[in-house]
């Protein structure tokens, strides 16, 4: 079979550029990394007929009765790694996953981003995303000893990561990965870097190698990078907050009107989209919070949404509109700043284009804005009682509402969805039975 020019400018650049390892990348269910790394000779075959390797060993993906997979390159995402010795080079390549006779795998997260996007097409529909990623830098694994207390902003002295970043932002661009800033977050030791604004799929990939560069330029460093959304009590969570917009196949801004008679540049088209959004994040929380500690981040007091709304410019919104440059096209966005960083980005794309749709095809009317109306400071008693409906509080709460929600069956497919309903409910059942360390100090001496 002849190679395709992408294809074709793999084989040439492995020769050229001395590549002795190309790491297959893909991720299971959760979002976790995997990778195995393939010989320069048997590249050719793979990009033809895949590399075979057992899915039952991967979260999520199949029993050991139907284990056989194959992972087949996608040559539009070969990157030499910048962090790996420039002789006997390694290479990466993210993969589409298939069953052996030649289909998509259900189970594969990146192909349940493809149909969306997809879908989004056949509708006319691009749709751009730019997520905020934040993390901390801790002195290792074993605990949260911060390198600074520095805030939001600070310089050195008291931002001591500003080389970590440095070398993190250098390498990502040297991978094809533009940036547009990169700093110091408020939290101690937590820090920002965002990635250019560009489409979900080719984001989806660009979110895993920023994650994986993030720790491995911590470890050449000696330290340790964690996207935990709540790792320490008392100090901000990491949160991703998720710019994004719908541009038609031409690349026109279709969320932008500078005649909206609300004063909001917005058109009709996006506040359907918000209003779908605003309408099934309740439904999609599992996906974009999926661990018992993303509630923790979440909760009431804390500088995340807890409630559900939008507003213009308004921080302590589910749904904010940036007013940076209202009155330019390529600016005109909305900001869904609810998911955390340890989410599965495949699937928090997949799932928030799905909620905007629907809210396209139903014809959904949006809510009144909270523009003016800063939540953080009013109770929840205060805000329930003036309408506003609450985000599930915590994992137990979001599993039930994403089980029974037909929009996330059909988004994930039966495979994902019920392994996410089975595997929460069993993490959510361990934390439950876990007795922590608070309860003894509190109970123990006294009950």
């Amino acid at each position: 079979m002849a190679m395709t020019p992408e294809q074709d400018f793999v084989m040439k650049t492995i020769k050229s550029r001395d590549v002795h390892f190309v790491r297959f990348w893909f991720t299971d269910v959760l979002g976790n990394m995997k990778s195995f790394a393939v010989s320069p000779s048997e590249i050719a075959n793979a990009f033809s007929d895949g590399m075979g390797f057992d899915g039952s060993c991967i979260a999520g993906y199949s029993p050991t009765q139907e284990s056989d997979m194959l992972a087949f390159p996608d040559p539009s995402t070969f990157q030499v790694l910048p962090w790996r010795p420039e002789s006997n080079a390694v290479a990466r390549m993210f993969c589409e996953i298939k069953r052996p006779d030649g289909t998509a795998f259900e189970g594969d997260p990146r192909n349940v981003l493809r149909r969306m996007v997809t879908k989004a097409a056949d509708m006319g529909y691009m749709f751009n995303v730019g997520p905020e990623l934040e993390y901390y830098y801790f002195k290792d694994s074993a605990g949260t000893e911060v390198l600074d207390h520095g805030g939001y902003f600070d310089l050195t002295s008291l931002d001591s990561a500003s080389d970590l970043r440095r070398d993190t932002v250098l390498s990502l661009e040297n991978m094809g990965i533009p940036i547009e800033y990169s700093h110091h977050e408020n939290g101690p030791s937590q820090h920002e870097i965002d990635l250019r604004y560009m489409d979900a799929f080719t984001m989806a990939d660009a979110v895993m190698t920023y994650k994986l560069v993030v720790k491995e330029i911590a470890v050449k460093h000696g330290v340790y990078a964690s996207f935990m959304p709540k790792p320490m009590a008392g100090a901000p969570g990491n949160g991703m907050h998720v710019h994004q917009s719908l541009s038609d196949l031409d690349g026109n801004n279709l969320f932008f009107d500078s005649n909206d008679p609300l004063g909001y540049n917005l058109t009709p088209l996006a506040k359907k989209f918000m209003a779908g959004i605003l309408k099934y994040t309740p439904e999609l929380c599992l996906v974009t919070n999926q661990y018992v500690n993303s509630y923790k981040r979440l909760a009431s007091g804390s500088e995340a949404p807890a409630f559900i709304s939008w507003g213009k410019n308004n921080r302590s919104a589910l749904v904010r509109i940036p007013g940076y440059r209202p009155n330019r096209e390529e600016a005109c966005r909305i900001e869904m700043r609810l998911p955390d960083p340890a989410a599965n980005p495949y699937l928090v794309f997949s799932v928030i284009l799905a909620a905007g749709l629907a809210g396209i095809e139903e014809d959904l009317p949006l809510p009144p804005s909270i523009d003016d109306l800063n939540l953080f400071e009013h109770s929840d008693a205060c805000l329930i009682g003036r309408g506003f409906s609450k985000l599930p509080e915590d994992l137990g709460q979001a599993i039930t509402l994403f089980e029974n929600s037909e929009l996330m069956k059909e988004t994930l497919g039966e495979h994902i969805h019920s392994y996410l309903v089975s595997e929460k409910k069993a993490e959510w059942a361990s934390y439950l039975g876990t007795v922590s360390q608070w309860e003894l100090e509190r109970y123990l001496a006294v009950l």
